[in-house]
C-alpha cells in the first residue's frame, strides 16, 4: 500500500468515525429536546418506558454507547417519537450498516438490560451504606437460596437454550420466591443475547394478545401472576390458544415461557366444572397440563443450611430474617414482610380492622385490584361492634386509611393508594362486550398477603348487609358487580343478588343475565328465565342456550332440546355436550352417547365420562361402569375416583376402598374426604371421622359440618353439635339455619326450633325437612347417605 492509499483509508475510517459520531449526537438530541417538550423527569420516563434507571441514563449520557434497538423503541413510545428515525440513527452510530432484523422490533429487550425489580421481584430491603445524602435508597436482594424446583427450572432453560420451546409456570403461595427463582433461571440466557419480554400495557392480557405473534425466537416470556393474563374472563382462553401456537410452532422456536400462579388459580383453572356449570377455561387448562411446578411454602433443612452460610458470609438481609423465621423456615414471606402485613391487621384499631376485612372479602368474592375509597368506607360499618360504633369520631375514615398507607419495612402498605390504568384501544377496534363505567375517586389495593391470608381465614365468613349496600351503591365495573351477584347468590342473598346482576346485566354483562334467568327460573317464572337465558346467548354465553335447550327438554320437547344443545355445543360449550350424552343415553342411543362423551373429553371436559358411569351403573352394568370411572379417575377427575371408591365398597372390598379413597383424599377431593369419613364413623372410628369431616369442611365442603354435626347428635353431644351448625351457618347459606332448628325440635326444643326457622326464613331459606335438604337421603338410622347409597 502506498502513502496515498494508506492516506485514503485513513480518512474513510476518520470519516466513518465522524459519521457514527454525528448519528449519535442527533439521536441524543432529539431524545433531550422530546424529554424537555413532554415535561417529564427522567424517573417519570423510567416510568414510562418501563426501562431500568440505569438504561434511561445511559441513553442520554454522552460518553455511553449508543442504546439497544429496544431501548430506542421504548423510549420513542414514551415519549411520541417516530421510532423509524431513531432506529437508522442508532444503527449509523453503531456501525450497523446491514438490514433491520426482525428481532431488533420483536417485544422484548435483552435480558441484561432488565432490574428485576421491574420485573416484579420482591424488593426484601435497601442497601445501607455508600449512598449519597438525599437518593433515592438503591432496593437490593439478598443472596439467593436454590431449592428443588430450581432444578426443573434449570431443565427447561437448558433445553430452551438447545433449540426447544418450553412452559413453567411455577405455582406456589404469596411471596414464596417464585418470580426470583424465575429471574435466577434465565441468566444463562442473558450470555447467550436472549431478550425478555413482560407483557404489561396497556394491560397485561391486552398487551399479550396484541403481541404473542410478533415474539422472535430466544425470547423468555415472563407472565408473572398469570392469572392477569389466563385468567382474563374476556381474552383469557384466548391468550392461552396463543401461547399454545407460539410453543408449538417450529418457526417460532426456540421460547421460554415463564409464569408464577397462586394455587387457588392454578386449581381455578385446572378443575372440571361441576355438572350443569361453565367450563370457561378449558383452553388454559390444557395449556397448563404438565407444565406447572410446585413451589413449597417453607425451605427444607438444605436450603436452610445454606441460607445460613449465606448470612455467616456477610448477607445481612438472610442474617435478620433467619432469627425470625428459621423455626418455621417461612423465609421468602418473612422477607417480604408477611408477618408484619399479619400483625398490622390483627392489632389494628377496630376501624383499621373493620376496612381490611372489607377489602379482603371483596377480593375474595370477585372484585377487581382497585377498591373505590367510597365502597370501602360505606362496606366497613357492619364490621363494627355496636360499642366501637359508638366509638367512631368523625375523620374515623381518613385516619384509618393513613394507618393503612404506612408501608411495612420500606415494601407494601396494608392497603395502598393505587391508579387503575386506563383503557387504550386502536382507532377501529371493535367496542368491548360490557360498558366499563369510571370510577369515581381514589381507588386502594389490598396487599397481596393480606388477600392471601384472607382467602383462608375468611373463606367460610359471609361479608355483612352494609358490605352489599355498598358494593351496589359504589362499584361500578360489570365483571366486579356480577362475581358479586354469584357470590350473594350462593349465601342466599338473593335481594342483594337480583340488584347487584341487574346493574351488571344493565351494562352489557352476559353472565348476569343468566344470573338473573337462574333467579327467574327458581321463582317458578320459566318464560321470563327463557327470554333472559336467550338474551344471554345472544350476547355471548354459549352455556345459557344450553340451560335453554335444558328447560326445552324439562318440558318435554327432546327434538327442540337437542337442536339448542348442538347449537351450544358448536358455540363452545362442553355443557351442552354433557347434557347431550344424558339425553342420548335416557333415549337408549349407548353408541351415540359414548360418542358425545368423547368429544366432551377432547374438548377438556371428563364430565361426560362421568356422567355415563352414572347412568351405566344405574342400569346395572357395573363393567362398563367401572371402566369409564377408571378411564376419567385416570385422567385426574378425583371425583370419578370417589365414585370409583363406591363400587369398592359395595363389593365388600373394604382394603381397596380405602386405598382409593386416601388417593382421593390426598389429591384434595372434598368430596372424598367426607365419604371416607363416613366409613370410619360406620367403622366406630369415632376420631378418625371427625378428624376427616374437618378436612373435607377445610377444603371447601360446608355440609361435613352438617354430617360432623349429625355424628355428635348421635352422640348426645348436642351442644357440640349445635356448634357444629353455627359454624356452618357462618358460611352465610340461611339453610343451615333450618338445620339448627330441627336439631332443636329433635331435642324437644320447640320454642327454640321455632326461633331458628324463622331466623331461616327471614333469611331467604326455603324450610323442608332435613331429608330433603341433604340431597342424597338417610340411612334407616337417619345418617346422611351419599349418592350411590
Amino acid at each position: 500500500m502506498n502513502n496515498s492509499e494508506h492516506t485514503a483509508g485513513v480518512g474513510q475510517v476518520h470519516e466513518k468515525h465522524g459519521e457514527r459520531e454525528a448519528a449519535l449526537t442527533k439521536l441524543r438530541e432529539k431524545l433531550t429536546d422530546a424529554l424537555a417538550r413532554s415535561r417529564l423527569t427522567k424517573t417519570q420516563l423510567v416510568t414510562q418506558s418501563r426501562l431500568s434507571r440505569t438504561t434511561v441514563q445511559e441513553a442520554f449520557r454522552a460518553d455511553a454507547p449508543p442504546p439497544s434497538s429496544a431501548t430506542i423503541m421504548a423510549l420513542a413510545g414514551a415519549l411520541s417519537l417516530p421510532d423509524t428515525e431513531l432506529l437508522d440513527l442508532r444503527r449509523t452510530a453503531a456501525g450497523e450498516n446491514g438490514p433491520v432484523h426482525a428481532e431488533d422490533l420483536a417485544p422484548g429487550k435483552p435480558i441484561g438490560e432488565w432490574n428485576p425489580h421491574d420485573l416484579e421481584v420482591h424488593p426484601a430491603g435497601t442497601a445501607s451504606g455508600g449512598r449519597r445524602q438525599g437518593a433515592a435508597p438503591e432496593r437490593v436482594l439478598p443472596g439467593y437460596v436454590p431449592r428443588g424446583h430450581d432444578r426443573f427450572l434449570a431443565t427447561a432453560v437448558a433445553e430452551a437454550a438447545q433449540g426447544h420451546s418450553r412452559m413453567l409456570v411455577l405455582v406456589g403461595t404469596s411471596s414464596t420466591g417464585k418470580t426470583r427463582a424465575c429471574w435466577e433461571a434465565v441468566q444463562p440466557l442473558a450470555a447467550q443475547g436472549w431478550r425478555l419480554w413482560h407483557p404489561f400495557d396497556p394491560t397485561r392480557a391486552e398487551a399479550a394478545l396484541d403481541e404473542l405473534e410478533h415474539v422472535a425466537p430466544r425470547t423468555v416470556v415472563w407472565l408473572n401472576e398469570a392469572q392477569h393474563y389466563l385468567g382474563n374472563p374476556h381474552v383469557g382462553e384466548q391468550v392461552a390458544a396463543a401461547l399454545h401456537t407460539l410453543l408449538t410452532h417450529p418457526n417460532r422456536r426456540p421460547v421460554l415461557v415463564l409464569g408464577t400462579l397462586w394455587p387457588e388459580y392454578a386449581d381455578q383453572y385446572t378443575a372440571l366444572p361441576h355438572p350443569g356449570a361453565p367450563d370457561p377455561h378449558s383452553r388454559v387448562r390444557e395449556l397448563l397440563a404438565a407444565r406447572t411446578l410446585i413451589v413449597p411454602d417453607t425451605f427444607d433443612h438444605e436450603a436452610l443450611r445454606t441460607a445460613t452460610t449465606l448470612a455467616q458470609n456477610g448477607d445481612r438481609l438472610l442474617a435478620d430474617t433467619l432469627t425470625r423465621a428459621r423455626t418455621d423456615g417461612r423465609i421468602t414471606q418473612d422477607l417480604a414482610g408477611a408477618p408484619e402485613l399479619l400483625r398490622r391487621y390483627e392489632h389494628g384499631t377496630p376501624a383499621v380492622k373493620a376496612m381490611l376485612e372489607a377489602a379482603m372479602d371483596a377480593r375474595r368474592l370477585g372484585v377487581g385490584l382497585h377498591l373505590p375509597q367510597p365502597f370501602l368506607t360505606d362496606a366497613a360499618i357492619d364490621y363494627l361492634t355496636d360499642h366501637d360504633y359508638d366509638e367512631l369520631t368523625d375523620d374515623w375514615a381518613e385516619a384509618a386509611f393513613a394507618d393503612l398507607a404506612r408501608p411495612v419495612h420500606g415494601k407494601r402498605a396494608p392497603l395502598r393508594r393505587s391508579n387503575a390504568r386506563p383503557k387504550r384501544r386502536p382507532p377501529g377496534s371493535p367496542a368491548p362486550a360490557t360498558t366499563r363505567l369510571p370510577v369515581a375517586g381514589p381507588v386502594f389495593r389490598l396487599a397481596d398477603y393480606l388477600e392471601q391470608h384472607s382467602r383462608n381465614a375468611r373463606r367460610a365468613l359471609c361479608p355483612p348487609s352494609s358490605f352489599w349496600a355498598a358494593a351496589h351503591t359504589h362499584l361500578t365495573q360489570p365483571d366486579d358487580l356480577t362475581n358479586l351477584a354469584g357470590a350473594a347468590k350462593d349465601r342466599c342473598r338473593l335481594q342483594w343478588a337480583y340488584h347487584l346482576a341487574y346493574r351488571a346485566a344493565d351494562a352489557g354483562n352476559a353472565h348476569a343475565l343468566a344470573i338473573l334467568a337462574q333467579m327467574r327460573d327458581e321463582a317458578g317464572d320459566s318464560d321470563g328465565a327463557e327470554a333472559l337465558y336467550r338474551q344471554a346467548a345472544d350476547a355471548g354465553d354459549a352455556n345459557a342456550l344450553a340451560i335453554v335447550a335444558m328447560m326445552r327438554q324439562r318440558a318435554g320437547d327432546s327434538h327442540g332440546a337437542e337442536v339448542l344443545y348442538r347449537q351450544a355445543a358448536d358455540a363452545g360449550s362442553t355443557r351442552a355436550l354433557i347434557d347431550l350424552v344424558l339425553l342420548k343415553e335416557e333415549a337408549g342411543d349407548r353408541k351415540g352417547a359414548e360418542a358425545l362423551s368423547q368429544a366432551a373429553t377432547e374438548a377438556g371436559s371428563l364430565l361426560g365420562v362421568v356422567f355415563l358411569a352414572a347412568m351405566r351403573q344405574k342400569a346395572g352394568d357395573g363393567e362398563s361402569t367401572e371402566a369409564l370411572y377408571r378411564q376419567a379417575a385416570g385422567a385426574g377427575n378425583t371425583d370419578a375416583l370417589a365414585l370409583l371408591v363406591a363400587m369398592r365398597q359395595e363389593s365388600r372390598d373394604g382394603d381397596g376402598a380405602e386405598a382409593l379413597y386416601r388417593q382421593a383424599a390426598d389429591a384434595g377431593n372434598p368430596l372424598a374426604l367426607a365419604l371416607l369419613a363416613q366409613m370410619k364413623q360406620k367403622a366406630g372410628d369415632s376420631d378418625g371421622a371427625e378428624a376427616l369431616y374437618y378436612q373435607a369442611a377445610d377444603a371447601g365442603n360446608p355440609l361435613a359440618l352438617a354430617l360432623l354435626a349429625q355424628m355428635k347428635q348421635k352422640a348426645g353431644d348436642s351442644d357440640g353439635a349445635e356448634a357444629l351448625i353455627q359454624q356452618a351457618i357462618d358460611t352465610g347459606d340461611p339453610r343451615f339455619l333450618a338445620g339448627l332448628a330441627f336439631m332443636r325440635q329433635r331435642v324437644g326444643d320447640d320454642e327454640g326450633a321455632e326461633a331458628f326457622y324463622l331466623r331461616a326464613a327471614d333469611a331467604g331459606a326455603r324450610i323442608v325437612p332435613f331429608k330433603e335438604r341433604w340431597p342424597y337421603g338417610l340411612d334407616p338410622d337417619g345418617t346422611p347417605t351419599l349418592p350411590w347409597s
